[in-house]
């Protein structure tokens, strides 16, 4: 919570300490509260997951401003600071999945067929660099962004299945549905601080003041350390937004 209350701080801070100069030069300045829905997953379905029980959404809020520059006629350059989180919360079956799980007191890996569920958590303070294009109320726009990860987490269990151990012939164990029968999961360390990824998306403005908007962040750096192998996977946070700005210039 006080990584939070910090970061919303930032946010407000920046309108006003040293930001004089870029205030009056900016073309445009918005504050945006937006809403994600998305997913950690891999780019592709590979053939270990067989389907999508259930997803839940979660509370993914995002609070942001941003100052877009003009350069050329309709073209400009965008620049901003956000609060958010990527969170998600599913449900998959799988069949010979890699995990390692802790079940009855013993941690154990190998080959799991059943189904997992996975939740993620990540808020983050995220900075976009986007080139834009202005088309009467409508502006395009598409880049870069950074963001560091304040706080993670990424957990879950295996359950209705059984996990073949050492290797997919290795012994049976099964897993029920009650919390004493799964098996645990926590890759929670293994995540990374920083992330990068592009960011497209559409701003239209409604009145003088109000307007909405539709993102698209695609992330090109895992959510996971390069020395991580205990998912087969490699898995990016895919995020859409939707949300209304409101134009303090």
């Amino acid at each position: 919570m006080k990584k939070i209350i910090f970061a919303i701080a930032c946010l407000l801070a920046m309108t006003q300490a040293g930001a004089v100069g870029l205030i009056n030069k900016a073309e445009v300045i918005n504050v945006r509260l937006g809403y994600g829905i998305g997913g950690t997953a891999p780019i592709g379905l590979p053939p270990s997951i067989r389907s999508l029980n259930k997803f839940k959404l979660q509370f993914n809020p995002s609070l942001g401003i941003d100052a877009t520059y003009g350069i050329k006629g309709p073209l400009g350059i965008m620049f901003g600071i956000q609060l958010e989180n990527k969170g998600m919360e599913m449900d998959a079956r799988v069949k010979d999945y890699h995990m390692e799980i802790v079940h009855g007191g013993q941690q154990l890996a190998g080959q799991f067929t059943g189904d997992v569920t996975t939740k993620v958590t990540e808020w983050m303070i995220t900075i976009p660099i986007q080139a834009s294009y202005r088309y009467k109320k409508v502006r395009f726009k598409l880049g870069p962004y950074i963001s560091y990860v304040g706080s993670r987490n990424f957990s879950g269990w295996a359950h209705n299945g059984y996990l073949r151990v050492g290797n997919p012939t290795g012994p049976k164990v099964f897993l029920g549905d009650s919390v004493e029968e799964r098996g645990e999961y926590d890759f929670t360390g293994h995540m990374r601080r920083l992330q990068a990824g592009i960011d497209a998306g559409i701003d239209w403005k409604w009145s003088s003041r109000f307007g909405g908007f539709l993102d698209l962040a695609w992330g090109l750096t895992p959510v996971h350390k390069s020395d991580f192998k205990t998912i087969e996977q490699t898995l990016y946070p895919i995020y859409g937004k939707i949300g209304v700005t409101y134009r303090l210039k």
